[in-house]
């Protein structure tokens, strides 16, 4: 896809595989000559806001290609800043570099000067705040601010970083997106046995940070349109409703992440559309691991044929949501929590130490009656903006497994109401507000 201002033009370059076809001569259109034009070379004129699709069909009328153009409207003030925080002085150090490159790949094919995407990076030793820029059709990196070895899940020094990007009035934009690269493990605490928590920096001992402090992160940053976690087990309905003030979706997967993370180069161009950011991005993400998923047969960090999932939760609809499922648990309502574990699709395939992250769709319609569980999945259904699943995800600790019974969004259940997971659930804001 490309994305590009009113009144910029850009020159479309087009391969021909094979390099010695009979046909070098291509037909280039638009599909709608309004949004955009193009002529004879490949050479587009961005006209006024909206979509098109522009085509390159061989002259002899054999093979064809084309690209989805998205024009958005002149500014004079920046549009949409986007940070991406990397936290990778861990054992992911290698695919965050990749990550970077592909972060580049995708800001090649966004050609406007009303957006910023700025990349903190922690690899081990210095850490770098760095912006991507488009320079004529190729992105490069400049150093905004490099920052000596660090704890990157300190309070103090992600709010500086916050504050580098978020308080500049280079980056002063209508609108704001957040990318946290991690480890992850939900909304679950460190040290609760068996855990990762929101990120890990294995520089000097093992540091993470817990989602009291990141709201407090959150508490001077300005309101974001997406949040999204690259990280595995984040899709909870603990951590969305947590983060419910701070951004108006809330982007994660519930279950283990793929070895390579996010694909930047297909996901970068929609966090800067106008409308349905999350929604596409997320639908990118997806689109990319389904058309290489063959159930995990050779899989590798080169070939991710392990499938994925991800959903995308509307903030707005989450009070509603916990609001709901008080009164309707309220009724009188017993549950068996052992029963429960046993018949609710579990995302974690860790061993049976591990705390679980159990699908709640699923959960609620075990403990309601027809009717209750039919209005309350109304709810549920209205905060879902997205959500897909190939029909197998990869755990690196069970291999393949069949996400049958899985709906996106996952509930603790407890094994016991005295253990260390259950009395920390007590404490967050989803178990006061749905009881």
């Amino acid at each position: 896809m490309l994305f590009i201002e009113e009144g910029e033009e850009v020159q479309l370059v087009l391969t021909i595989i094979p390099t010695n076809a009979t046909e070098q001569k291509v037909i280039w259109t638009s599909e709608d000559k309004s949004i955009a034009t193009v002529d004879s070379e490949g050479k587009l004129s961005a006209l006024k806001a909206g979509k098109t699709n522009i085509k390159a069909v061989a002259k002899d009328g054999g093979s064809s290609t084309s690209c989805a153009v998205y024009v958005t409207k002149k500014r004079l003030s920046s549009k949409r800043t986007v940070l991406a925080y990397v936290v990778a002085d861990n054992n992911l150090s290698a695919f965050a570099k990749a990550d970077l490159e592909e972060m580049k790949q995708g800001m090649a094919s966004v050609f406007s000067n009303s957006i910023h995407l700025l990349v903190y990076i922690d690899m081990g030793g210095e850490a770098k705040l760095v912006e991507i820029v488009n320079e004529g059709g190729d992105a490069v990196e400049k150093i905004i601010k490099t920052y000596p070895d660090r704890n990157s899940t300190g309070i103090t020094e992600t709010l500086e970083v916050f504050d580098d990007v978020f308080t500049d009035e280079r980056y002063t934009a209508e609108s704001y997106g957040l990318i946290y690269w991690s480890h992850c493990d939900g909304w679950i605490p460190y040290p609760v046995p068996s855990t990762r928590w929101i990120g890990q920096d294995t520089g000097n001992g093992d540091n993470r940070m817990n989602l009291a402090d990141f709201e407090r992160i959150l508490d001077s940053a300005p309101h974001f349109d997406f949040i999204m976690f690259d990280a595995c087990f984040m899709q909870s309905v603990e951590v969305a409703y947590a983060l419910r003030k701070h951004t108006d979706y809330y982007i994660a997967s519930p279950t283990e992440i793929p070895g390579p993370g996010a694909p930047y180069d297909k996901v970068v161009p929609y966090m800067f559309v106008d409308e349905n950011a999350a929604v596409d991005m997320a639908t990118a993400y997806f689109t990319t691991y389904a058309n290489m998923y063959n159930g995990g047969i050779n899989i590798s960090n080169n070939n991710w044929t392990g499938g994925t999932s991800i959903a995308v939760l509307k903030t707005s609809e989450l009070d509603n949501l916990a609001s709901v499922t008080k009164q309707l648990l309220s009724d009188g309502v017993v549950v068996n929590n052992t029963s429960l574990r046993e018949k609710v699709f579990n995302y974690d395939k860790r061993s049976s130490s591990a705390v679980g992250y159990y699908d709640m769709q699923q959960m609620m319609e075990l403990i309601l009656d027809n009717s209750a569980y039919s209005n309350w999945k109304q709810v549920f259904d209205a905060s879902i903006a997205y959500w897909d699943t190939t029909e197998k995800n990869y755990s690196q600790f069970y291999n393949m497994f069949s996400m049958k019974g899985a709906n996106g969004v996952t509930h603790y259940i407890p094994r016991s109401t005295t253990s260390a997971a259950a009395v920390a659930y007590r404490s967050t804001a989803w178990y006061t507000a749905a009881g």
